[in-house]
């Protein structure tokens, strides 16, 4: 991933770029200062298929795919996925709102969605993630820590307690720690809803 220019518009440069209808924009004057680390396979479990690119997109057919119901008619989205091959791909805009934390709160915020970039991770947070995914992810937050405000770094597990486990176990925290600027907080603790 190379820097992004000055006409910036949210779309990183170097990674695939794939367009989600299921975003909007920001409030206005939000600040985007948080980035949310997820997991997803579809089918749960199964690694390189193009159906997380499909539910992203809007085209998943859950009507005549059983493993699917619980997805019919969501509208969900995340700004970036990172393949265990280590390819990223964005579906939205950073300057826009993806539609990837839910209910949610982070240091007494609520609507995560509103100030957050969402990055899922192929995975299911009890296989171990690839080195692969690791340097991309370095790369990624790199990159957005200097195009973008953040300060902090999350796991769904922690905006979302009890609802969410993501990005789960077998997620190496310290890892990440190693590979952000150290003005970059990595937040581990579960948050209190307001």
């Amino acid at each position: 991933m190379t820097s992004p220019d000055r006409a910036f518009d949210g779309w990183l440069p170097g990674v695939v770029r794939r367009l989600s209808p299921h975003f909007n924009e920001r409030p206005e004057g939000a600040l985007v200062s948080l980035a949310v680390l997820h997991f997803i396979s579809l089918p749960a479990g199964r690694f390189g298929g193009e159906d997380v690119d499909a539910l992203f997109m809007g085209t998943l057919d859950a009507m005549n795919r059983p493993e699917y119901e619980s997805l019919r008619g969501l509208r969900v989205s995340s700004h970036f996925f990172v393949r265990r091959t280590g390819e990223v791909r964005q579906y939205v805009s950073v300057l826009d709102r993806a539609w990837h934390a839910g209910v949610s709160s982070f240091e007494g915020h609520t609507g995560c969605n509103d100030f957050s970039v969402g990055i899922e991770l192929e995975g299911t947070g009890e296989t171990p993630y690839e080195d692969a995914q690791y340097l991309a992810l370095g790369e990624l937050l790199g990159t957005l820590t200097r195009v973008l405000p953040v300060e902090a770094v999350t796991g769904h597990e922690h905006i979302a307690p009890g609802r969410k486990q993501d990005p789960g176990p077998s997620f190496d925290w310290d890892r990440v720690r190693e590979m952000v600027p150290g003005r970059v907080r990595i937040v581990t603790e579960p948050q209190v809803m307001p």
